[in-house]
């Protein structure tokens, strides 16, 4: 891919109104797409577009010290327990100025400008979906990096985690996570590698509740870690990225097992609840209506009693080896017996979270 190097916000900033003040010093980093960014040495005005616990796992409890402004809509409106557990623990992050989302087409370039931000970071599907207006903000003298944990591939959790790291001078706490992560990846594929079974799965996003089909996932967030996990993702070849599968092709695979992924969203009373400060029992009472479905009771993981929810706010970040990890434990139970995901999950809280873990983040319906 074609290198764009980003000039000099000192040389930048006699041209634009809105642009932040000159850099004494900068470094070069090279961000997910190849291209080779310089930054200030130590940004102290980050605008943050997402991968917000990503953030905190790299730079430390203090991180955010050095955030002005986020897609607030990204974590309060899509992550609503998650934002309220961090913002409880972190009382910043209310403060912090709110730039619009970009799906829903409310990002404000003005908004990101007026937080006279020294750097932006983004994800890729923002940048991508940005366009002319990443440009603009390059334009203004906002050098901007992209990251990408959506991917759900090892090479691009660990070229965020190191780009990460080096803008926040975390350098060797980025090369911890990323030599853990990874090691945690090759150890599942390592044990899969030895199993010929490869049982059918179905995932569903439980946003909108069991009376409306929601997403499925090709190759890539909970698609990509099923097929890691030595699954056979029954939408592989149905979905591009994600999108509804019919209830017939779900009948007719009879995956035997079924994954829903739950968060707490803002405004969705129906949806599989999980998260900080949830009750196993209330997941699993959500839970209970996919199992009244038309066919459902006929699917051998209903038959079978393997039917789970994972944390869907988890799928696209650095504890994501943790639902790997469960995955596959629920699909190979005896090669993965001695594997505890949920302590493993715990303990990457415990070392690089700001707040400690109490909720439910992985479960199966009893």
């Amino acid at each position: 891919m074609t290198k764009r190097i980003i000039r000099s916000l000192a040389g930048l900033a006699m041209a634009a109104c809105f642009a932040a003040p000159a850099w004494a010093q900068s470094i070069t980093v090279t961000d997910v797409l190849d291209r080779e960014v310089e930054v200030p040495r130590k940004a102290e005005r980050i605008l943050l577009g997402f991968y917000f616990e990503d953030f905190f796992a790299v730079g430390g409890a203090t991180a955010y010290d050095r955030v002005v402004a986020i897609s607030r809509e990204t974590w309060q409106g899509w992550r609503r327990l998650q934002w309220e557990a961090y913002s409880a623990a972190v009382p910043r992050l209310a403060e912090l100025a709110d730039v619009g989302e970009v799906e829903s087409g409310t990002f404000s370039l003005e908004a990101a400008l007026a937080a006279r931000p020294d750097l932006a970071i983004l994800a890729a599907w923002q940048y991508d979906a940005l366009g002319e207006a990443a440009g603009r903000l390059e334009a203004a003298g906002v050098p901007v990096v992209v990251l990408d944990y959506n991917a759900q591939t090892v090479e691009k959790h660990v070229a965020s985690t190191l780009v990460l790291g080096a803008i926040l001078g975390q350098e060797a706490r980025a090369k911890a996570l990323a030599g853990q992560y990874t090691d945690a990846v090759a150890e599942v594929e390592s044990r899969i590698a030895k199993i010929e079974a490869r049982p059918k799965v179905y995932v569903e996003l439980g946003r909108k509740g069991a009376g409306e089909v929601d997403n499925s996932y090709g190759d890539t967030m909970w698609g990509k870690l099923v097929e890691t996990a030595g699954g056979r993702n029954v939408a592989k070849g149905q979905v591009a990225k994600w999108g509804p599968l019919s209830p017939e092709h779900v009948l007719a695979q009879n995956p035997q097992a079924v994954f829903l992924a739950g968060s707490g969203w803002a405004g969705r009373d129906q949806a599989v609840l999980m998260g900080p400060g949830i009750e196993p029992a209330t997941t699993h009472g959500r839970m209970k209506p996919y199992l009244g479905r038309p066919g459902w009771s006929d699917l051998d993981a209903v038959k079978s009693g393997n039917v789970h929810a994972l944390y869907h706010g988890g799928a696209r970040t650095l504890y994501d080896f943790a639902f790997l990890q469960y995955i596959a434990k629920s699909l190979h139970p005896e090669a993965f017996a001695d594997v505890d995901p949920q302590a493993n999950l715990d303990r990457f809280f415990a070392d690089y979270m700001p707040i400690r873990f109490r909720g439910t983040y992985m479960t199966r319906l009893p």
